[in-house]
């Protein structure tokens, strides 16, 4: 049973109820904007009043512990609270392309999915729009949803927000971007990202713990992305080490599709795909600091 099936009902409204206040005057991640969203304001992310949706569909291009045999139920939320330079999705992420949703059409997409027979409901890029999701999860709730959510972020979250998530997101899938905080600034805008991203995803294993599979689907716990950049410029080094040093059970996926999109040819250093060898090396870092679970092997 999913975490928020165990929750009771007036908890869980009491929890979008107050995560649903943070809007008139926005302190949601860590930009603290403090912009009234209800008053169509908008801050950093360009997140209104209500969630702005992409998409919605089965996805088979997640980590096989979320894909399964029917795919994890992706919902691409439009905005970001990052400003990556090199990011593959940037028509959603920086051109909010997507439609603005009711709480209740996005129930109705959470629903959909699961009737497709997804394992699971995957919000990708959901911090700044948590108020909205958990406005959305009341109606879902009654309407029999039941597989786990996905907290699928850049890991540029606040520890007070991802506490109104406990007990009711069981699997939290954030990216650990970088481990230099310049080159966070100069590649994604945000200003102490390091600190920030590590505060975050401890407080993410505090409530849910390593990852847990089980026949083969993930049912609960943390699942780390990391994406290498060229010239290793993504600190992967430190990374690893903050990683293992939280757990060494924790399953990391070290990504090797970095190409260069959106403004990468700005940037002479990022205008190219990583080598084999980058790759290599990175997973070599991940293995040295006693990290396995989710590894490439070569």
């Amino acid at each position: 049973m999913a975490g928020y099936n165990r929750m009771a009902e007036s908890e869980l409204m009491d929890r979008a109820a107050r995560a649903g206040s943070l809007l008139r005057c926005c302190e949601i991640c860590p930009r603290r904007c403090r912009v009234n969203r209800l008053q169509g304001e908008r801050g950093c992310c360009r997140g209104g009043r209500l969630a702005r949706v992409y998409s919605a569909a089965p996805h088979f291009g997640e980590e096989p512990p979320l894909v399964g045999s029917c795919g994890s139920g992706t919902i691409f939320l439009s905005g970001c609270n990052l400003s990556c330079v090199f990011c593959q999705n940037y028509e959603i992420s920086q051109m909010d392309q997507g439609s603005d949703l009711e709480p209740d059409r996005l129930a109705d997409l959470m629903i959909r999915l699961q009737d497709l027979g997804c394992h699971n409901i995957n919000f990708v890029t959901p911090t700044h729009y948590v108020p909205q999701i958990l406005e959305a999860l009341v109606p879902a709730r009654e309407r029999g949803l039941e597989v786990p959510l996905v907290y699928n972020s850049g890991g540029y979250d606040s520890v007070e927000t991802l506490r109104l998530l406990e007990g009711i997101f069981d699997i939290y899938m954030p990216d650990a971007k970088y481990g230099s905080d310049q080159m966070a600034l100069k590649y994604s805008r945000a200003p102490g990202y390091v600190a920030t991203m590590k505060a975050a995803i401890e407080e993410m294993h505090r409530q849910v713990g390593d990852l847990v599979i089980e026949d083969g689907i993930a049912v609960r716990g943390l699942l780390v992305r990391h994406l290498v950049l060229p010239g290793g410029l993504a600190g992967t080094e430190e990374v690893v080490r903050f990683l293992a040093g939280l757990s060494r059970k924790t399953y990391l996926n070290v990504m090797a599709q970095y190409r260069p999109e959106h403004q990468a040819c700005q940037h002479p250093e990022l205008d190219r795909r990583i080598t084999t060898k980058e790759h290599y090396a990175a997973v070599q870092m991940a293995i040295y600091a006693g990290l396995t679970r989710g590894l490439t092997i070569y």
